[in-house]
């Protein structure tokens, strides 16, 4: 027991590092596990996509979307949601709408924004574009 102390007060900075990155592990697991917003894998999306009439709303720039692009994918930028322009969506309001961005990372505060603009069925695509692509899924430039 004593070399668990000697090591706290010798390394005071280290271990305050670590008690904060487990909080925020644990909060992180919380926040997820109470979101409306649901993280799919890429089949998960396919699936979504093909049997369920998901929407895909792609919330990359315009020139990110025109490199490329999940076929019959709608192009929002993610600032046009973050101002509460969710008018240009409204319309799949009761429908499954799968969030799309590079990373997977910004799909989740816009799921969020969609979800207290009373979207009942929001997924966010896990690892985004970049997952989608590297498991060789495809992509299209229409």
């Amino acid at each position: 027991m004593q070399e668990y102390l000697d090591f706290f007060t010798n390394n005071t900075m280290l271990v305050v590092v670590w008690f904060g990155l487990v909080i925020a592990i644990i909060a992180m697991t919380i926040i997820s596990k109470l979101s409306k917003v649901l993280i799919v894998s890429a089949q998960e999306a396919v699936m979504l996509i093909n049997k369920q009439d998901g929407v895909v709303i792609d919330v990359r720039g315009a020139e990110e979307f025109r490199k490329g692009h999940i076929a019959s994918a709608i192009n929002v930028p993610a600032a046009q949601l973050k101002a509460n322009n969710l008018n240009l969506i409204q319309k799949y309001q009761n429908k499954p709408i799968l969030l799309v961005c590079e990373t997977g990372v910004t799909t989740n505060g816009i799921g969020r924004l969609l979800t207290k603009g009373d979207f009942t069925q929001v997924h966010a695509l896990r690892g985004g574009m970049v997952d989608w692509r590297t498991q060789n899924l495809p992509v299209t430039k229409r």
